[in-house]
């Protein structure tokens, strides 16, 4: 399986801050998936960024965003995501928001989205490590199946 993490943030990218949630989502990942493929990077919150980030990742099965799904106003991730994708996936979405709220109840203000670009599964996470490791907990139940599915293989 091939996935790509890609982690939206100002400071990480400029290296203020350390990203923490995109290891995070890695190291689930790697835990829980055989023949795992993963590489990750970190730009800014910007569009034309994610943009390219995206497209040079239809390489990847999965390709997971994490960051730029809440309300400030730098947080574009769900709106560059949708125009992105050719098909949506909501209730990948919406099961993520719904097991986030379980730990905690911001999670009603998370805008992430989920869809389809090409054979590329694109999923936003939040920025949290504790929201990111919740994500990846819920995604690893549904991976291979939505793999089956993408390629016509069923139920």
């Amino acid at each position: 399986m091939k996935v790509l993490v890609i982690t939206l943030s100002d400071r990480a990218s400029a290296g203020i801050y350390e990203d923490r949630s995109g290891p995070e989502i890695e190291k689930v990942f790697h835990e829980n998936i055989e023949n795992l493929d993963i590489k990750r990077v970190i730009i800014p919150d910007e569009k034309e960024d994610l943009l390219k980030a995206l497209k040079d990742g239809l390489w990847a099965d999965f390709i997971i965003t994490t960051g730029g799904t809440g309300i400030s106003p730098r947080d574009i991730t769900p709106e560059v995501c949708r125009d992105f994708c050719e098909k949506e996936l909501p209730g990948i979405a919406e099961i993520l928001r719904l097991e986030s709220y379980k730990e905690t109840p911001m999670a009603m203000l998370s805008r992430a989205y989920s869809g389809m670009k090409d054979r590329s599964i694109v999923v936003n996470f939040p920025g949290s490590v504790k929201g990111a490791r919740c994500c990846a907990n819920v995604m690893i139940t549904i991976m291979d199946h939505a793999l089956k599915m993408r390629d016509g293989k069923g139920h």
